[in-house]
């Protein structure tokens, strides 16, 4: 249910008067009540069922994409970001901080040194396309390893360049996605550094998650004991303004 919920956006094409019907009633307490019952339902039993380091199909290179589309923002377009764009972001720092014990701020060009994961995976969008690419980057839990997460972490939260309408851009995840072996901080795609519409210079892969979970631009992971009072509340940009579903598992 909860994953259908979260397809609105990708249902509104074809059935505009009933999503807003939906979104309407949705608005009721009781009804946020229910759904967000039936997301945690989910949520649990998604977790219950699969191992935690129940992997995601790996494809071969030959099955790539012959086009690996963008999307979201193409560019954050701020006068910090373009000014890290033209120094190639040399300069560019992914920061983790909170409820860890020693906060870390890395440039791009360690984060580009140290040992990779490179993995094929589908990325299926919630507005219903999928394209398949080869993603190269550090496994995230090594740098939450060494950044050395306090016993009260329960999330982790990507704070990003961009923003939309104003707000910035934010996602989050729990613990289990956090330290699954294909989460990743991907720097490359398809062999080649990432350019500005995918997400340059560094950018989330959760590869169990739906493509709206794969923060780009990312500048700052926080670990945090609860999403209660960060931005709206819900744990990311489209969780918040348009009632997405947190846990967006595949």
């Amino acid at each position: 249910m909860s994953r259908l919920l979260s397809r609105r956006s990708a249902l509104a094409v074809g059935a505009g008067g009933l999503v807003a019907a939906c979104d309407t009633v949705a608005q009721l307490p009781a009804a946020q009540t229910l759904l967000g019952g039936a997301e945690r339902a989910h949520r649990t039993l998604q977790h219950t069922i699969v191992a935690r380091d129940a992997l995601a199909v790996e494809y071969r290179a030959d099955q790539r994409s012959p086009v690996f589309r963008s999307n979201g923002t193409a560019n954050p377009n701020t006068p910090d970001y373009n000014a890290h764009a033209a120094a190639r972001f040399a300069d560019w720092r992914v920061t983790i901080d909170g409820l860890v014990a020693r906060p870390l701020s890395l440039r791009i060009d360690q984060l580009r040194t140290m040992p990779s994961r490179n993995q094929i995976t589908r990325h299926d969008c919630v507005e219903g396309w999928s394209a398949i690419g080869k993603w190269t980057g550090p496994r995230l839990s090594r740098l939450l390893d060494a950044a050395g997460l306090r016993r009260d972490a329960r999330y982790l939260v990507f704070h990003c360049a961009d923003a939309l309408n104003g707000r910035p851009y934010y996602e989050s995840i729990d613990l289990i996605d956090a330290f699954h072996p294909q989460t990743i901080l991907a720097w490359a795609l398809n062999d080649r550094l990432l350019d500005v519409p995918h997400g340059a210079p560094v950018r989330l892969r959760v590869e169990r998650q739906l493509g709206y979970k794969h923060a780009k631009y990312v500048q700052r992971i926080e670990a945090v004991a609860s999403l209660d009072g960060i931005a709206g509340g819900k744990g990311g940009f489209w969780e918040d303004v348009a009632g997405y579903d947190w846990y967006a598992g595949i």
